[in-house]
């Protein structure tokens, strides 16, 4: 099996339709319903890019961008993320900031609902370089 990706959505069809489309390409998909479960998975399968919506219930993706950041998630902290939302990039960036006082990092980003070829396009660039931007 290829790659592993965690891919954090609350919307079933969204984890459906891209999970079919990265499996098509070889990758192994892992999957969560919020962040909080999200966590859980980076620890547990230590994957090897994160896609991720931010607005979820219980702890949200601007969460899950931040616990990146904490000591406790060092060792994941060099896992690209793909931030996959409807919330356009200038809003996100501005309330991230807002809540944290730091800019928000991130590989891509990308609007859903997501173009196939961009996606594989960009999962596989950053695989291949091991990093974001």
């Amino acid at each position: 099996m290829g790659e592993k990706i965690l891919l954090a959505d609350d919307d079933p069809d969204v984890i459906e339709v891209v999970s079919m489309i990265l499996e098509e390409e070889g990758y192994e998909i892992v999957t969560a319903k919020d962040g909080s479960e999200a966590l859980e998975k980076i620890k547990l399968e230590s994957p090897d890019l994160i896609i991720l919506d931010l607005l979820m219930p219980h702890v949200d993706g601007f969460a899950v961008m931040d616990m990146l950041r904490d000591p406790r998630y060092q060792r994941w902290s060099d896992i690209p993320v793909v931030i996959l939302t409807s919330v356009r990039e200038e809003v996100s960036r501005r309330r991230y900031e807002l809540e944290t006082g730091r800019p928000m990092e991130y590989a891509a980003y990308l609007d859903k609902p997501p173009d196939p070829d961009q996606l594989l396009e960009t999962v596989a660039a950053l695989l291949k370089s091991g990093h974001g931007n």
